[in-house]
């Protein structure tokens, strides 16, 4: 496979139209409201980060479902409410302590927009929180509150790469939905994956 080619002038415009949608979609949910007012405050604070602090490219090899996308959006909103539900039962619970845990996930689609895509979404929820990314490895290591054993820890795993796989599912491209159905503790073969072998 070889790599992605820089993407040209309408490239670059496009991604940064993509990344400043985004910035609106997640400064809109930080208020919790759709107004006029955070819409065009999302716009003004969106291109200020873009122009001010500019990312690094990020290729996008992939093609939007719009069936996938619906059921990335609803997975998310029931998630959402679930894990709200959840939480607030704990912190109403009288003398009980939750414990927490961190566990390190290496995703099976290990780009950059895949990483960033799916950490979004897991902080979004309530009591999973995102400490670290391990880029060269695709490894995310997520806070999760409330476990109980070990089977929570497996759960909270299989969470996290069902999130991945509906983000694949939603944007990603032919061979990164062939590699969902890869072992993603193996070893990578694509040149794509950004992985340290040392």
């Amino acid at each position: 496979m070889t790599p992605t080619p820089p993407p040209g002038r309408y490239g670059r415009w496009r991604d940064q139209a993509i990344a400043l949608g985004w910035l609106i979609v997640v400064w809109n949910l930080f208020w919790g409201e759709v107004t006029l007012a955070n819409l065009v405050g999302g716009t003004l604070v969106g291109a200020a980060v873009l122009v001010f602090f500019p990312l690094p490219p990020v290729s996008f090899g992939g093609r939007l479902r719009v069936r996938a996308l619906l059921v990335l959006a609803g997975a998310f909103v029931v998630e959402l409410v679930s894990a709200s539900v959840h939480v607030a039962a704990i912190a109403v619970r009288p003398g009980y302590r939750p414990r927490g845990a961190i566990i390190g996930v290496r995703l099976r689609v290990r780009s950059d927009l895949n990483l960033a895509l799916t950490a979004e979404l897991l902080s979004l929820v309530p009591g999973t929180l995102i400490v670290e990314v391990d880029r060269d490895a695709g490894v995310l290591y997520v806070h999760v509150l409330d476990v109980r054993g070990p089977q929570d820890l497996a759960g909270s795993r299989d969470r996290i790469l069902a999130v991945e796989q509906r983000v694949v599912r939603a944007i990603g491209s032919d061979a990164e939905l062939r590699r969902l159905s890869a072992d993603p503790d193996a070893p990578s073969t694509d040149p794509a994956d950004r992985r340290s072998e040392t």
